[in-house]
């Protein structure tokens, strides 16, 4: 029996997706409990339309996606911090930071898709990957300075 799955259902699949299962399976568990509904042939071909919606959105966004990332890619951002004896920062430059030099240079990049190479606690250049889409990532160059 087919049934298109309303939420995620573990070791059955994600909310959205066309699956075969035992009618019994169906009936007993998925059914009464709102997981899932049957497929029937008005239901398979709204979700057949729901389905190309979403991948024509997500081709658009990971087109966008790509386009960002060859603005970002390779591109300096620079950081002027107060530091101590050896360079050593008092704090230290986190992805929110690094998020927020981005905004004022006109990129909007969420903090949490930044991943930085190291922690950044002293003077010197660093890189880090921003994840723009699933298998779309831009690196940049993060450079600290002491501040005069």
């Amino acid at each position: 029996m087919q049934v298109i799955l309303e939420q995620d259902v573990p070791n059955l699949g994600k909310k959205g997706e066309l699956k075969e299962v035992a009618r019994g399976y169906a009936r007993n568990h998925l059914l009464p409990r709102g997981l899932a509904v049957e497929a029937t042939p008005q239901k398979l071909r709204d979700w057949e339309q729901r389905q190309e919606k979403e991948e024509a959105i997500n081709k658009e966004l990971e087109e966008q996606a790509r386009e960002k990332a060859g603005k970002l890619s390779h591109k300096e951002v620079a950081f002027k911090m107060p530091a101590g004896e050896g360079g050593r920062l008092f704090g230290s430059v986190t992805p929110a930071d690094v998020a927020e030099q981005l905004v004022k240079e006109g990129f909007e990049v969420d903090k949490k898709k930044i991943e930085l190479s190291e922690q950044i606690k002293s003077v010197g250049s660093y890189t880090a990957e921003i994840r723009l889409h699933p298998g779309i990532k831009a690196e940049i160059l993060i450079r600290v300075d002491k501040e005069d």
